[in-house]
């Protein structure tokens, strides 16, 4: 079955867990996201109690590490700190603008998120399901899962030391000396290791579902790149410091050579 019993509970517990979008729209695609991705990770954990290998096994635990911090992350961030605030009350006001957002449009929202997610994580769920019995992707994909989650925190965190040394310059070192959004590329590593750990027990119509749920994730993180990019240029401009990094370091993939995404259309 493309969606059997385990799923709709997954789903479920996704929907509850994206409740919080309710309270703040953004928390629909960043604290709610988090904290779905954990509850996946430990109902699946519980759901197949002693039937997972050791690589699925870690590879939920991982699930649970990324969402939690992810999910405390932002919601610290956003809390706590001012200038972000106000970045993003301006973001926001940029996408969606300043009236207040319709009910029928969080609904949509939130049962397309829940969904999501699910799809999202759908290679461990299947692989669960199928009969797990580990192997060599479960392996490789929980090795490239456990190096996305480092690569985004160690991102996330040199981001706030620059930020709070100094919240009017762009971030350029470390990791940012690399690529521009090391933290969406290390988000775009985790959720490949996921799909990779699927490789040779996702079959049939579970494969779609499989699918959808990378390419789902891959356009969010590229989206996001793209607005970041367009508030960078925004900001930083007429800085001719920022333009030489800008023109020289890759926007999301560190070694391809793609710099810009203020002009791919269909990137929204």
């Amino acid at each position: 079955m493309v969606f059997p019993t385990q799923m709709w509970i997954l789903l479920a517990v996704s929907a509850v867990l994206t409740l919080v979008g309710f309270y703040r729209f953004v928390w629909f695609m960043s604290v709610g996201y988090g904290l779905a991705v954990c509850g996946i990770g430990l109902t699946l954990m519980i759901m197949f109690a002693g039937k997972l290998s050791v690589p699925t096994l870690v590879m939920c635990v991982l699930l649970m590490v990324y969402g939690l911090r992810l999910a405390g992350y932002l919601l610290y961030r956003e809390l706590k700190n001012k200038n972000y605030q106000n970045n993003l009350k301006k973001a926001v006001n940029e996408t969606v603008g300043e009236k207040k957002i319709p009910i029928f449009v969080s609904v949509f929202v939130w049962i397309y998120v829940a969904f999501e997610y699910v799809f999202q994580t759908s290679a461990i769920t299947y692989r669960a399901i199928n009969g797990d019995n580990g192997g060599f992707f479960a392996v490789v994909g929980g090795i490239i899962m456990l190096a996305g989650v480092i690569i985004e925190s160690l991102a996330d965190k040199q981001k706030s030391d620059a930020k709070a040394k100094n919240p009017n310059r762009f971030v350029d070192d470390g990791l940012y000396s690399i690529v521009r959004c090391p933290n969406y590329f290390g988000e775009i590593l985790f959720w490949t290791g996921v799909t990779v750990s699927g490789i040779g027990t996702v079959h049939g119509g579970q494969i779609i579902v499989w699918l959808i749920g990378y390419l789902l994730i891959l356009y969010v993180m590229f989206s996001g790149a793209k607005r970041l990019e367009l508030r960078q240029n925004k900001n930083y401009g007429n800085d001719p410091e920022y333009q030489k990094y800008y023109k020289k370091t890759p926007a999301i993939i560190p070694g391809v050579p793609l710099y810009s995404l203020a002009n791919i259309k269909w990137i929204k």
